[in-house]
């Protein structure tokens, strides 16, 4: 193969290889169909790799196959199969709408032809990156998979094997799918009945199906409306600490995070976290890990729930509380030492009676805070340590609980 010389036009322009599946974009270059799709949908680029022709969002699913030119390849490789060449296969066409709405109007028989069906969308999507791009814009589709799982909702006390299956399946889909805003909004629309079916999953599914909804949740929050996101229920944020104590996965924790974060920039919110229990499970998470982004959200996360008298409470009753925030800062990174320099502000400032500041001097809070302002850390976290020390400094001042060397650093 390597002695024989092939027709530039049968190359692909982006991977410079024999194109097995050339298409025709909107410019009228024809590329091979995987290095194309990727170059769009996965790379996210939205001109032509040639022209450098802008594309609009419609032109991305217009890819044409150039059934001559994938022709002309094929008797070419036949023509020098003798020199080690193999022939291309006649590739795939693409799914289509009606192809679609066939499938999932057959699903409508029993639990086992809807099962069938869904195990065919997920083989669609994993096909190719056209297809999987085309079911992401299918308003059916979305509907179909949410209806799948809010029905289990209704019927949660005797569930057949295949329904369940078409719940977890339905579920690994949408996960699966990149979902538009508009689609996402379609779902948070739905109001409880939906989130209250993935709430459902999370209490009962196994670990894969519940890192899939906590993703999916988290998706769905950060397109919602103030007054859905001000709504939330309890349960959810009960269901968030879970998967934060169970660590399922490192990705299923940071999109509880990140849920979490979405959720918390409302007071009432914040109470119910905190009534959930989620002060104490980030206080221990911060405990047990290191790891840079995991830290910087807990210590976000907690931040925000300093910002209501439940969340203090939480932080103080915990015998590391304290110890732990105080740790982490000038060991993670800026970011995670100005929100752990927050969160002992918010303690000072709101919540300091005298047996918390005996409290931070004996952890070690007050030295830390003096360290901050001898290191380059970012002036706005040097200026909240200064402001901290500055208002205690009648019972943190003169402390022997502070190094020397860092005793004269003290804000006067």
């Amino acid at each position: 193969m390597e002695d024989i010389e092939v027709p530039t036009h049968f190359l692909c322009p982006i991977s410079l290889e024999l194109m097995r599946d050339p298409v025709t974009i909107a410019t009228g270059i024809t590329y091979d169909r995987e290095s194309i799709e990727k170059w769009l949908f996965t790379c996210k680029n939205s001109f032509c790799p040639v022209t450098k022709q802008t594309l609009s969002p419609s032109d991305h699913l217009l890819l044409t196959p150039n059934h001559n030119l994938r022709r002309l390849i094929q008797s070419w490789c036949t023509l020098h199969a003798s020199h080690g060449v193999e022939r291309i296969p006649t590739p795939k066409p693409p799914v289509d709408e009606s192809q679609i709405i066939k499938l999932i109007k057959d699903a409508k028989g029993s639990p086992h032809t809807q099962h069938k069906c869904l195990l065919r969308l997920k083989s669609i999507a994993s096909s190719s990156d056209s297809n999987k791009k085309h079911l992401e814009t299918s308003s059916i589709v979305v509907d179909f998979l949410a209806a799948i799982i809010m029905t289990q909702k209704e019927d949660n006390v005797s569930t057949s094997t295949d329904s369940w299956s078409s719940v977890i399946e339905a579920v690994s889909i949408l996960h699966q799918l990149e979902l538009s805003n508009a689609a996402l909004k379609a779902l948070m629309n739905l109001k409880d009945k939906f989130v209250d079916s993935l709430l459902h999953i999370l209490r009962r599914g196994h670990a894969e199906a519940r890192a899939f909804v906590i993703a999916l949740l988290k998706n769905i929050y950060s397109i919602a409306e103030p007054h859905q996101l001000i709504g939330t229920k309890l349960e959810l944020f009960v269901e968030i600490a879970q998967v934060l104590r169970d660590q399922i996965s490192y990705a299923a924790s940071k999109a509880a995070l990140k849920l979490l974060i979405e959720l918390n920039p409302w007071c009432k919110n914040r109470i119910k976290a905190a009534e959930a229990g989620m002060v104490m499970v980030l206080v221990e998470m911060l405990l047990e890990t290191s790891e840079r982004r995991s830290c910087e959200l807990a210590l976000n996360a907690l931040d925000q729930l300093c910002g209501c008298a439940e969340g203090r409470a939480e932080l103080l009753k915990h015998g590391g509380g304290l110890a732990i925030v105080s740790k982490k800062i000038l060991r993670v990174s800026n970011g995670a030492s100005d929100k752990a320099v927050r969160i002992l502000g918010s303690i000072s400032k709101h919540s300091a009676n005298a047996r918390v500041l005996e409290d931070m001097l004996e952890v070690g809070v007050v030295a830390k805070l003096c360290l901050v302002l001898q290191v380059d850390c970012g002036w706005k976290t040097k200026e909240r340590a200064k402001k901290i020390l500055g208002l205690h400094s009648t019972a943190w001042k003169n402390s022997s609980c502070v190094p020397a060397h860092l005793l004269y650093t003290y804000p006067s």
